[in-house]
């Protein structure tokens, strides 16, 4: 079997992956640039498959990509990167490869993958289209990798998509990244929110309606699916569609075409619809409050996008975004969070998703004092226990709640964090033991005449004793 080609600048990927291949009886051949990979390509040698990284010295890996599809189309070829962004994964699935890998990876995902490129050749054909330099949707944890697959994936497809997400994680720009990377990208995209429209009016907006349709129609109108006419239109929070539209939009799904309302002649129908809902469609239709039919139609391809609590190493990047995007706005210069203010926001709940971190920044760029922004600056009411939720454990929300304390109560953390702790686990241990304190000693692994003193020192209210 031919060798298996590992293409990256970085020695010790190379020696990882020889080593990982190599366990498995996998051969493989190794270079650091792919000028040299280039050279052996031209020389005659070919790979039963290859892993590149995307930028090394000279010859970028999308462009070595693009060489080796024009000369062996069936060669299955792995994309790996340190820059897990979007622009980088889209670009490396039109370019036709097997897969996309973000570094740092696990080395037994890796071989595996190898081993299924091996086994299963991909033809996947389309050039690899101008993208901007500023990508539209940002994140560089594990959490959004799956998302950018998927547009990858889908960027030579004109499949119907449901997008799940909570309010305010980023649907619409999802939507926005599908049609840009799609072959309709140079066609119209048009949004509508479902939710926000009148009833009375949703069918209008949709399909448009004729003069003298009904009262107030003194002339004819396109709808949205007019408007959007050979590019995609984008239903968001389609869970709240009232039934009778539901109705009309399963017929244009089923078979292209639409009446204007007061119409009497069919418009076909050019559009790939891209659905949004924070709610459970499945749920719905359970309830009798969705067709089941139409959510079968709008249910060929599911993509669910991550909350921004589930993308907590993303709250860097985007803060950093959004302070440079409202000082832009507002003519001055960007905010910078210091590291405890970032970790404080990393363990907030963020109810908002995206939006809220938005609008916190925008808030931040306006009322904060100073150009480092501290815990202390932050909003009051995100100092409010009530409104955080610590998803990571224990020491998580103790990391956090130190950073406040330094901020808030230098020269005092310690005194303050360790007070707190004893208090908890004492009070935590007489309310398991009904306010004995020889077993909840015993249980803390204390003396009872130390719990006895701790009690007493600190204040802990003790009604019961043994």
């Amino acid at each position: 079997m031919k060798p298996v080609w590992i293409i990256d600048d970085d020695r010790s990927i190379r020696w990882v992956l020889e080593k990982a291949l190599g366990r498995e009886s996998i051969a493989c051949r190794s270079f650091a640039t792919a000028d040299e990979a280039l050279l052996a390509l031209a020389a005659g040698e070919t790979p039963c498959a290859l892993m590149s990284d995307i930028r090394m010295p000279g010859t970028s890996g999308l462009d070595l990509l693009k060489v080796v599809k024009e000369s062996h189309p069936e060669l299955p070829a792995i994309i790996m990167t340190a820059y897990s962004d979007l622009d980088s994964a889209v670009s490396a699935f039109q370019g036709g490869a097997f897969e996309y890998l973000p570094k740092p990876f696990d080395v037994d995902q890796a071989v595996e993958l190898v081993q299924r490129a091996i086994a299963q050749a991909m033809h996947q054909n389309g050039a690899t289209e101008e993208i901007s330099d500023v990508p539209e949707i940002l994140g560089q944890g594990v959490a959004m990798q799956e998302v950018f697959r998927a547009i990858g994936r889908l960027s030579q497809s004109h499949a119907t998509v449901l997008i799940n997400g909570e309010s305010g994680s980023g649907k619409e720009l999802v939507a926005h990244a599908l049609h840009r990377h799609s072959p309709r990208k140079n066609m119209p995209f048009i949004a509508i929110n479902t939710a926000a429209i009148p009833r009375d009016l949703l069918e209008s907006e949709l399909f448009g309606h004729e003069k003298g349709a009904f009262t107030g129609a003194s002339a004819a109108r396109r709808g949205r699916f007019e408007q959007a006419e050979g590019g995609t239109l984008f239903l968001d929070e389609i869970g709240d569609m009232p039934a009778e539209l539901q109705t009309r939009l399963l017929r244009v799904l089923s078979d292209g075409h639409y009446y204007r309302v007061g119409g009497h002649n069919p418009v076909k129908a050019n559009v790939r619809v891209i659905a949004a809902t924070h709610q459970h469609l499945e749920d719905r239709v359970k309830a009798g409050l969705f067709r089941e039919d139409l959510f079968h139609r709008l249910n060929v391809i599911r993509l669910r996008l991550p909350a921004l609590r589930e993308r907590a190493d993303d709250i860097p990047l985007l803060a950093r975004h959004f302070l440079r995007k409202s000082a832009l706005e507002l003519g001055g210069d960007p905010k910078r969070l210091t590291d405890a203010a970032v970790s404080y926001l990393q363990s907030f709940d963020f109810p908002g998703n995206v939006r809220q971190l938005e609008n916190l920044c925008h808030w931040l760029t306006v009322m904060a004092p100073g150009q480092s922004i501290d815990v202390s600056d932050l909003p009051p009411e995100m100092h409010d226990v009530s409104h955080r939720q610590i998803h990571l454990g224990w020491q998580d929300a103790l990391a956090a709640e130190t950073d406040r304390l330094i901020a808030a109560k230098p020269g005092e953390v310690y005194k303050i964090a360790n007070r707190d702790f004893e208090i908890t686990v004492i009070r935590q241990a007489l309310k398991a033991t009904g306010g004995r304190r020889i077993e909840a000693a015993n249980l803390l692994g204390m003396g009872r005449n130390t719990i006895t003193r701790k009690i007493q020192e600190l204040g802990i209210d003790d009604d019961k004793s043994a």
